[in-house]
């Protein structure tokens, strides 16, 4: 079996360090493993596949000899450095939104779209995390009933604000308890001119908005699922809202179809889709929940029922890891799929 030299630039972060696991998990053939960060990290040494690694400086020639670079870094660390790291002969998966829209770079979900992969030019970008979650559960409604819109809602973990929304969702929260004073610096944004508390909060604001009222986190789950189903004409509106929980995001999906499904049509569809575990059996009260998911691969669905208000519709509740399917394990499905068809 060919074996591969893999780079990870944003190795440090949440989605860098699930990387590293997965890649182990999933017996990735690793030929070598190098972890790129800013200067801030570099000599830091971190457990890998390989064993330790110590951690460099991205730079132009980080990418030498590389086969497939992973970017989780930011957009603007992707914008730099992914365009030399093709130059190099790397395949870039990206887990930003630097190229989500380009047109020349394929948005790739491989349960949804995974042939999308064969017209790349050497970028492949990885869609936000809430549109992957989305799109992995509607695809397989969309094959059998084509849908013309869609009304979602959002509930994203503070992980998906990385590690200092994290850690402010545990601090707020001992502050409250404890009955100090609470005192938010980080949500709904680092460089936001007014922060709110998380803890026992709900906050309907993901990004920065636009003239019209919406954020950009709520365009990027119409937009990005538009380009990855192919179905530019599907309507899709969107509330993006954090709420307090850690990890995996969740999803209320109101979907209106061409054909009509029943609750129990839906349900079996769904059952035998690839990379969706349906859970739903409301009477004994067993839903997905984000406290029981952490660290899933598959994303989860329950609550289906028909839509009492429309002739042609379904309610789904969906929640996934957006660590894992949301990101670092959807990046790395990309490559295991151009292996297993011979395209890197």
């Amino acid at each position: 079996m060919k074996r591969y030299n893999v780079a990870i630039v944003g190795a440090t972060g949440a989605v860098g360090k699930e990387l590293i696991t997965l890649l182990g998990e999933r017996k990735f053939p690793l030929k070598s493993l190098r972890l790129l960060a800013s200067s801030r990290s570099k000599g830091m040494t971190m457990d890998t596949p390989m064993g330790p690694v110590v951690v460099e400086e991205t730079t132009s020639e980080s990418f030498d000899g590389i086969d497939v670079a992973f970017f989780s870094a930011g957009g603007s660390v992707s914008k730099q450095f992914a365009p030399i790291a093709v130059q190099s002969g790397a395949l870039v998966i990206d887990n930003t939104s630097a190229f989500r829209l380009d047109p020349d770079v394929p948005l790739v979900v491989p349960e949804v779209n995974a042939e999308a992969v064969r017209h790349h030019k050497g970028v492949i970008s990885n869609p936000n995390c809430s549109t992957t979650i989305m799109a992995v559960a509607i695809k397989p409604i969309h094959d059998q009933a084509k849908i013309k819109r869609i009304v979602v809602s959002t509930y994203q973990a503070v992980s998906g604000a990385g590690v200092k929304a994290i850690t402010a969702l545990e601090h707020e929260s001992r502050s409250h308890l404890a009955g100090e004073p609470v005192e938010p610096a980080v949500l709904p944004y680092a460089s936001a001119p007014t922060h709110h508390q998380i803890a026992f909060n709900l906050i309907p604001h993901i990004d920065v908005f636009d003239e019209m009222g919406y954020t950009k986190e709520e365009w990027k789950m119409v937009k990005e699922t538009q380009k990855i189903m192919n179905c530019p004409e599907m309507a899709i509106t969107a509330t993006t809202v954090r709420v307090p929980v850690f990890r995996c995001h969740s999803e209320s999906i109101n979907i209106e179809t061409e054909r009509k499904l029943t609750a129990s049509e839906a349900r079996e569809i769904l059952s035998q889709a690839s990379g969706i575990k349906v859970v739903d059996d409301p009477e004994q009260c067993i839903y997905p929940m984000p406290a029981h998911l952490s660290g899933s691969d598959e994303v989860f669905v329950g609550r289906i029922r028909e839509d009492n208000s429309i002739e042609k519709g379904l309610n789904l509740w969906v929640v996934g890891d957006q660590i894992r399917k949301g990101a670092a394990l959807n990046s790395l499905q990309i490559v295991e799929y151009m292996i297993s068809e011979a395209l890197v």
